[in-house]
């Protein structure tokens, strides 16, 4: 097989969108994705030579993927949600000072054309549930579910029996069935576009009327990294009105996606004729035509990932 490096980017360049986003699902986190991804590929330029072409070339790629996550998941564990540490708040906290020993999940950009993607593998509560699985169950489930690999090459690619593979999925797949809720009728894209537009006009205007009406009534609202969040109707609305329309003077947004989902980057500004910086990527979870889970992830250097400009006038 041929080793030099224009070579190898035309056999693995289709193939590098797919596996970034197996190595996000596995890892929980777009910055793990890039460094585990950059040195499987390089694993994968040096030992080259020893592709015999018993598999696809896919599957050569994801096996050594694979491995790689799973090295990475054993050494660092999962990534969790303000949701994974506790309790909900019962009452709004003014001061809450970030978790910084805590490995957060975080949000993953959507591909240019994201209709090429399953979106339900890739939205935020797949994801986050797949955390709470040892590393073999997570691999089997995403391999065998989300790609349509068989179990006999995915025992090949984990070294193991396909009885075990088998085994790991059923586990997995009830684990994952308790973590994720039941999917209620999915909006249309329009739908989804305008209840995001809606949240950041609102959110604009100070308008806490506006915003609490696009809510259901087990709303939650999480912001990692604080480790407090909020459930209900009743204490989402007073963490609303307290702190980004009460303490919050200015804000511009963005509308956009992210794991699949309607999403809305916001900038703070001191004032509203002041530069709006960048604050955070806040993800919107629908029910039907509500919006029941907000995931703020308070990160100015998402932006970049995203592809936002750090500041708006």
């Amino acid at each position: 097989m041929p080793t030099d490096d224009a070579a190898f980017d035309r056999l693995v360049g289709p193939l590098r969108r797919e596996l970034h986003a197996h190595c996000y699902r596995l890892l929980g986190s777009a910055h793990d994705a890039d460094d585990t991804l950059q040195d499987a590929l390089l694993r994968a330029w040096r030992g080259m030579d020893g592709f015999e072409g018993r598999s696809s070339m896919r599957t050569w790629l994801y096996t050594i993927v694979t491995r790689a996550c799973l090295d990475i998941a054993a050494a660092r564990g999962k990534r969790a949600l303000p949701m994974d540490l506790g309790p909900s708040s019962e009452r709004v906290v003014l001061e809450d000072a970030p978790a910084t020993e805590v490995a957060w999940l975080g949000p993953y950009p959507d591909a240019p054309d994201a209709r090429s993607e399953r979106r339900e593998a890739i939205e935020l509560a797949f994801v986050a549930a797949l955390q709470h699985l040892p590393g073999n169950q997570r691999a089997a489930l995403v391999l065998f579910d989300v790609l349509g690999f068989s179990a006999a090459e995915i025992a090949s690619t984990m070294d193991t029996s396909v009885a075990a593979v088998n085994s790991a999925l059923q586990r997995a797949r009830a684990i994952v069935a308790e973590k994720v809720p039941a999917p209620g009728r999915r909006p249309e894209d329009a739908l989804t576009r305008e209840i995001a537009a809606d949240f950041a006009s609102a959110l604009e205007r100070g308008d806490a009327g506006a915003l609490v009406a696009l809510l259901t009534k087990d709303v939650t609202w999480s912001m990692p990294p604080l480790p407090r969040w909020y459930s209900g109707i009743d204490a989402v609305t007073d963490f609303a009105v307290a702190v980004p329309l009460g303490r919050c003077p200015s804000w511009r947004t963005e509308v956009l996606t992210a794991n699949g989902q309607p999403a809305v980057a916001c900038y703070l500004g001191e004032s509203a004729d002041a530069v709006h910086r960048a604050w955070s990527i806040n993800l919107l979870t629908l029910r039907e035509d509500r919006i029941r889970e907000i995931t703020s992830f308070l990160d100015a250097d998402l932006f970049t990932r995203f592809g936002l400009p750090p500041a708006k006038a």
